[in-house]
């Protein structure tokens, strides 16, 4: 069966085309952004080549009409007949309390969804436009939903609740509902395959780091905390993504006449590494500028380091331990000068690191830690999408 994989946004579609029989491989990739403005732009990927070019893409279903085009094409394309497609695996952002795992796409599904779309008002109508312009493309292909807070649906009441009125729970859902679960499931179980282990054997601190980035306590296979809330805002500072705020700043901000769209807009697309520093918020470039003395490049740098580290500590502590401390994601992975400040003078804690293993390591899956050290340190891959194709896989097969 072949399952094509969408992860929708606002103006984007990105996707991956897997054949599952054996062993999973990626037969296409690509993503589609700007769509609605003017002129968009389509990158595709096929047999280690590379298509590129700008068209206008006016809607999500014209979107996914330039991929299944793409995936057909005799230049391009990877299938010879659209009817290869199986299934289509959806990231869907939020799952609130209505979804603990993966589910087939249904009607009563879709509703259940959109009533969850004030919880996640960014995601969620790219979510599903990706699911609405797929019913209309190709109707008759089942289609899974895979939501990127089920893993967390394990986090205890004392992980979950704020300490707000019980009431703002039971009437409007305000809890902490984490992300990026699908990686943090995925990576938690691939690094202890790397040492030899079992996931369900151990105390995990999965670091996820990236433009968006969250850490997660995994004990013995189940998430028990992290640092994303019931938005993607909370816990660490992001690339344009405030993190932990003080609520009475909000307050204050709004008693100074900033509206409520304002401070939407400021939070999620202004703040962060970009907000700190003035205009940057890929690592690769505060890191540059940090390197040749600017300031406030600086403090971006420090702050993201010295947050990432407090959340390991706060988390060993709080599940009596840790086995395996792990870091993925575009940061994660790549940012090697990055994971050094957030590692060293981490002894006390029984974390133990050859630099020279870390140092320079790019995009590999790598033990950093010394033979000696308690908890064991791993740079490993995430692969999100091969989750989602996974699940799908699963499901549609029964």
């Amino acid at each position: 069966m072949k399952v094509l994989v969408l992860n929708c946004g606002s103006s984007s579609i990105k996707y991956q085309l897997f054949d599952m029989e054996g062993e999973a491989r990626v037969m296409a990739k690509g993503v589609l952004e700007r769509i609605g403005l003017e002129m968009g732009e389509f990158t595709h990927k096929y047999n280690g080549k590379k298509h590129y070019e700008q068209l206008p893409i006016p809607n999500h279903v014209e979107g996914i009409r330039i991929v299944l085009a793409a995936l057909v094409d005799k230049e391009i394309g990877v299938i010879g007949h659209i009817d290869e497609v199986g299934a289509v695996g959806n990231r869907i952002a939020h799952g609130g309390e209505l979804f603990k795992e993966s589910v087939v796409v249904t009607d009563e599904v879709i509703a259940q969804i959109k009533s969850l779309e004030p919880l996640a008002p960014l995601h969620t109508p790219g979510n599903l436009a990706g699911i609405y312009a797929m019913r209309e493309v190709l109707p008759g292909v089942p289609q899974v939903a895979v939501f990127d807070t089920a893993f967390h649906s394990t986090l205890p009441p004392k992980s979950y609740l704020y300490g707000l009125p019980y009431e703002m729970y039971e009437k409007y859902g305000v809890r902490r509902y984490g992300f990026h679960g699908t990686s943090h499931k995925f990576v938690a179980e691939k690094a202890a395959r790397m040492i030899g282990r079992d996931w369900h054997d151990l105390k995990i601190i999965s670091c996820h780091l990236g433009s968006g980035a969250s850490i997660a306590a995994i004990d013995h296979g189940r998430s028990v905390d992290t640092t994303m809330g019931m938005t993607s805002l909370e816990g660490l500072v992001m690339g344009s993504r405030c993190g932990d705020v003080d609520p009475g700043v909000i307050l204050y901000l709004l008693d100074q006449g900033i509206t409520v769209k304002e401070l939407t807009r400021m939070l999620y697309k202004q703040s962060g590494l970009l907000g700190v520093s003035g205009d940057k918020q890929d690592m690769r470039d505060i890191n540059a500028a940090r390197n040749a003395g600017d300031e406030r490049a600086t403090y971006a740098f420090d702050m993201f380091a010295q947050r990432v580290k407090r959340y390991i500590g706060g988390y060993m502590a709080e599940m009596g331990g840790c086995d395996l401390l792990l870091f993925t994601g575009g940061i994660g992975e790549n940012a090697w000068f990055m994971r050094h400040p957030i590692l060293e003078n981490m002894e006390c804690l029984g974390i133990k690191v050859d630099f020279s293993k870390t140092d320079g390591v790019m995009g590999e899956d790598v033990v950093i830690s010394t033979p000696d050290s308690r908890v064991a340190t791993v740079i490993v891959t995430t692969d999100e999408e091969l989750v989602i194709a996974t699940d799908t896989f699963r499901l549609v097969r029964g």
